[in-house]
């Protein structure tokens, strides 16, 4: 009698290239940076990226330096077509990545610790943000919440070309957690294009104006941006004095420091949950 064989289990990546800052992080937070071989344009954390090949981002892969690092499985954005094809026609692996909500960074991160060989400790980790999220949700669960604008761009110096978070997307997840209510709760997509007309008439009573690290932007010029508001003095946000511009990586990417990033949030919007 022959005995059954159990299916073979899939090959565990040694080489893994990944063009997407979020993921990088994950698969270096759950203990798979040994197997990355190669990282996006934009990726900056954790510093050992730093001293590994830069391989283009979502606009400019390099399909050519990529092929160069004999990958096993590449990370990519799945609106990046093109790339998957040139990759499935090397027979080299593709990870999807894609994202809508706050919900789908820790499903990636027991996704990806899955396809990497390091599905417990990817499931440690997303589990401990969760639990952190849910510590913040507690804190701030009786206290008023304020109505903000989540902005995360605009020209520089002036109020033109903004750009908040609309009512769905990992931001305005983070904002709801963190005790606000977005002011554009009812527009169903990530990013809003926002007039001032529309800002004023949603009379937001917090202006918090969230940015990736930029160690090149000095802080005479952060408050600048800060003091751009007052042309909006009608707005109660500005004219109470609660805007507030926070640069912190951990705000705006969803990796494994999100739950930072919305703790950081939280303290800005009540100050004395956290005190």
């Amino acid at each position: 009698i022959c005995a059954a064989q159990a299916p073979a289990r899939p090959r565990t990546p040694e080489r893994i290239v990944s063009l997407i800052p979020a993921a990088t992080e994950m698969l270096f937070a759950f203990g798979a940076g040994p197997q990355v071989v190669g990282v996006g344009s934009f990726d900056t954390y954790p510093p050992e990226t730093s001293r590994l090949p830069k391989v283009g981002a979502l606009l400019d892969p390099d399909v050519e330096r990529i092929l160069s690092l004999k990958p096993e499985l590449v990370v990519v954005y799945a609106s990046q077509r093109d790339l998957k094809q040139q990759l499935q026609r090397a027979g080299i692996a593709i990870y999807d990545y894609k994202h809508a909500g706050l919900a789908d960074v820790t499903a990636t991160m027991r996704a990806l610790g899955e396809a990497t060989g390091h599905a417990d400790r990817a499931r440690e980790s997303a589990d401990a943000i969760e639990r952190t999220l849910d510590q913040i949700r507690a804190r701030v669960a009786n206290r008023p919440a304020p109505r903000t604008l989540l902005v995360f761009g605009h020209e520089p110096g002036a109020l033109r070309g903004i750009y908040a978070s609309g009512g769905v997307g990992f931001l305005d997840d983070m904002l709801k957690i963190a005790g606000g209510v977005n002011v554009f709760a009812d527009v169903a997509q990530q990013a809003v294009q926002a007039s001032t007309e529309q800002i004023i008439a949603r009379r937001p009573e917090v202006i918090l104006e969230v940015r990736a690290r930029d160690d090149a932007m000095p802080l005479a010029d952060r408050a600048s941006d800060v003091r751009i508001w007052s042309a909006l003095a009608s707005v109660p946000a500005v004219r109470t004095g609660h805007v507030q511009f926070l640069v912190d990586d951990r705000l705006v990417i969803p990796g494994p420091r999100v739950a930072e990033g919305t703790r950081l949030m939280a303290e800005a919007l009540h100050p004395g949950a956290f005190r």
